[in-house]
């Protein structure tokens, strides 16, 4: 086997090895050359090679996210290490196990005028869980460094940052190890969880007759069916779920911006939960989150076996275990209790689905009318990946199918990777993935189409209402030059030549006919990807969803 001469690179390389990690996503670089060299030539590792750091990283976020297990990022010296930050802090807020693994010039070269370097140590600090800074003369102490990052990403599942700095030359080789690597074995981390703990918690909650659980981001399949079927099973409690949980019953209100917009101070105050049940990752109701805040909780018990972010300034409980295995310890302590919660809340839920298909039914083409069709036409089964902004906010208000897993970078909720994060999470992941985004966003990760590895059966659905209609819908919106130019940032540009550029199929649509017949050939074509660009009216989108919200009452 061919390994890099530099021995604290193969130090980096057999310790991956060792720790199982898998995928590398390499961006081309001469500095990270003996990285690059060592992993190439290891039938261990699985490399990809994503020239764009920015897209790779979020390349990478979509692969280890599939996975759940960390994806290594190999860049070189200089600026190409800041292009992963955006990925870097997505993965730290969305708890997604990634390993940066930069090359560096050796200390003695930082800021003395020479090329390609800047202060590389801990620059990811405040959005790293661990950062490895390593000395170029191997040693045990990098080993146990670089042990350590790994070991960390995996049990507190984020980005740690190993920067190795290498010294020319760089591009020589070996057939035989100069090091010897001992990793031991990591201990497994088993939470005990007892009834003891959450007896007196179950006392409080036998005694309320108003229980809310809201359920973010969260991974398919995650919650056992004897605990939905609980839930749902109690008078007294209300579950609502977002299009990122993941979770379904017939029960349950997923569409929670269609059942609280029309609320009434009277109506809120008679919705306040007294006990608030959360778990998941991040929500992207802002009503909901208004709601809460306003109308508090008296308990507000949050169930995550590392975080709890109080969201609502009411958290007054961090149960540290995994949803399940809080469930399965609290459920058979609690009992019924008599209460109309859950049955008044539902007579609303049914009388909002029934005016929402009559407003639907006479809108015309629009944002809206996009989504009510696109969604029920995505394949069963599939895996849909949305795009931040407007388009996680039309998701919000569609039933999705519960064959279909759902994905979205909630973290940090930019629009930076979303096309790169859904490209990998389709290399990942035997279903077919189906990425709907808006142009801005779509434009805005254009490099993520440059890319070698897109599935054939990759779909991209880019809804182009010529610039960015979140904006519309937010308060402050007016009809200026300025607004049109550095808020909605306007345009005139398409797809069409982008799809060209990067071999995808392309098909246009923009009234309900041609998006019929777009979406059934969409669907069809699967010897390349495919980009499916909807136009949509740029004037009249904001006023027909914000009317919506109107005739719900």
């Amino acid at each position: 086997m061919i390994y890099p001469k530099i021995p604290l690179a193969q130090s980096i390389i057999e310790i991956c090895v060792a720790k199982g990690i898998t995928n590398i996503i390499i961006s081309p670089g001469s500095r990270n050359a003996p990285l690059t060299i060592g992993f190439v030539n290891n039938p261990a590792f699985k490399c990809y090679s994503i020239a764009d750091e920015r897209a790779a990283a979020f390349f990478g976020l979509g692969i280890a996210q599939q996975t759940k297990q960390p994806v290594a990022l190999v860049c070189t010296s200089g600026s190409a290490l800041l292009n992963y930050y955006p990925a870097i802090a997505e993965a730290f807020y969305s708890q997604i196990p990634l390993i940066v693994i930069s090359a560096d010039r050796p200390q003695n070269k930082i800021d003395i005028g020479d090329g390609q370097t800047i202060r590389q140590e801990d620059v990811f600090a405040n959005h790293s869980i661990y950062n490895a800074n390593l000395n170029e003369n191997f040693s045990a102490e990098n080993d146990t460094k670089i042990i350590e990052a790994i070991s960390v990403s995996i049990a507190q599942k984020g980005p740690v940052h190993i920067n190795a700095p290498f010294e020319e030359p760089l591009y020589e080789t070996t057939s035989e190890l100069s090091v010897n690597i001992i990793v031991a074995a990591s201990a497994k981390d088993k939470s005990l969880f007892s009834d003891d703990e959450v007896a007196e918690f179950a006392t409080i909650w036998n005694k309320a007759t108003k229980k809310m659980v809201l359920v973010g981001v969260n991974e398919p399949d995650a919650i056992s069916e004897n605990i939905i079927e609980s839930l749902a099973a109690d008078d007294s409690v209300v579950v609502l779920t977002e299009t990122t949980s993941n979770l379904h019953h017939p029960t349950f209100i997923n569409t929670i911006d269609t059942l609280i917009t029309p609320f009434t101070h009277e109506d809120f105050e008679d919705f306040r939960p007294e006990i608030l049940i959360t778990f998941g990752g991040m929500i992207v109701s802002k009503r909901i989150k208004a709601f809460l805040r306003k109308y508090k909780p008296k308990h507000h018990w949050h169930i995550d076996s590392l975080r709890a972010y109080d969201t609502f300034d009411a958290l007054t409980k961090h149960f540290e275990v995994e949803p399940n295995v809080f469930f399965d310890a609290f459920l058979p302590l609690t009992k019924s209790v008599a209460s109309n919660y859950f049955k008044e809340l539902d007579a609303v839920k049914k009388l909002r689905t029934l005016k929402s298909k009559v407003y639907l039914d006479k809108i015309p083409f629009s944002d809206f009318k996009v989504f009510e069709k696109v969604i029920p036409s995505l394949p069963k089964n599939a895996q849909l990946q949305i795009s931040n902004s407007s388009a996680i906010r039309y998701a919000q208000l569609v039933e999705v199918d519960p064959s279909i897993e759902v994905y979205c970078n909630r973290g940090t909720s930019g629009i930076d990777g979303s096309t790169s994060t859904a490209i990998g999470a389709a290399v990942a992941n035997e279903k077919q993935t189906v990425f709907i985004t808006g142009d801005i966003s779509f434009l805005y990760d254009s490099n993520a189409l440059w890319n070698n590895y897109i599935p054939k059966n990759f779909k991209i659905i880019v809804i182009n209402n010529g610039g960015g209609g979140i904006f519309r819908i937010l308060p402050g919106h007016k009809e200026t030059a300025v607004f049109n130019t550095y808020f909605e940032t306007s345009h005139c540009l398409t797809a069409e030549h982008l799809a060209k550029m990067f071999g995808f199929n392309y098909t246009i649509a923009s009234d309900e006919f041609s998006l019929e017949k777009g979406l059934a050939h969409f669907y069809s074509q699967n010897e390349k990807p495919g980009i499916l660009e909807i136009f949509t009216p740029t004037l009249e989108n904001d006023s027909i969803l914000l009317q919506y919200f109107k005739e719900l009452v």
